[in-house]
């Protein structure tokens, strides 16, 4: 599993959807760069993208963002870890709700609302930059599955389409797991969500 996860900004650095696996030397690392963890946010409450919150908070006192529509799924953590056989740390509640359109601190990004893989998914989205912190909403070739709890297809693809579709075709995209994509190259190869003009 490849989770990307986190964006350095001047001397800060925010960290998005982080496994426990690797948390310390995520945290060392950062460390030895001289950088302040300024914010944990999630693009969505499943395991795989929450479980090291708690250790990440502990160690820095970071706040959590999450958006208010995943609420449920982040309080079913205990359940998700069982599920899977997973250790179970229970990570705070989180510390803000994240809002469509939310300017994101400390930063020049924005929180976008692209429900379908959770009804709260959120990308993050740095405009000067070009670059889209896209979660489990769009992959290299495919999107994020919908058999879940909060899960819809049609969702999904329609956060896509008018969301994602009309952000520049130059934005790079970092999906939660996998390679890097552009918007572009989605709108033109992907076989589960096309482009409407």
């Amino acid at each position: 599993m490849q989770l990307h996860d986190y964006w350095e900004y001047r001397n800060w650095i925010g960290l998005c959807d982080r496994p426990r696996r690797g948390c310390r030397t995520i945290l060392e690392t950062i460390g030895k760069m001289n950088l302040t963890i300024k914010g944990i946010f999630h693009t969505h409450a499943h395991l795989d993208h929450f479980l090291a919150s708690a250790e990440i908070k502990d160690a820095t006192e970071a706040p959590i963002y999450l958006h208010e529509a995943d609420r449920f799924l982040w309080d079913t953590q205990e359940i998700q870890c069982q599920f899977f056989n997973i250790e179970y740390k229970p990570a705070p509640p989180p510390d803000y709700k994240i809002e469509d359109e939310q300017d994101l601190e400390h930063c020049s990004g924005k929180c976008i609302h692209t429900p379908g893989h959770t009804l709260g998914s959120v990308s993050f989205y740095f405009e000067n930059e070009k670059v889209l912190v896209a979660g489990d909403t769009l992959f290299l070739g495919s999107v994020g599955r919908t058999d879940l709890p909060g899960g819809d297809f049609n969702t999904l693809k329609q956060s896509i389409q008018k969301r994602l579709y009309s952000l520049d075709e130059k934005t790079l995209v970092i999906p939660g797991h996998g390679p890097e994509t552009s918007i572009g190259q989605e709108m033109t190869t992907n076989m589960f969500v096309k482009y409407n003009s």
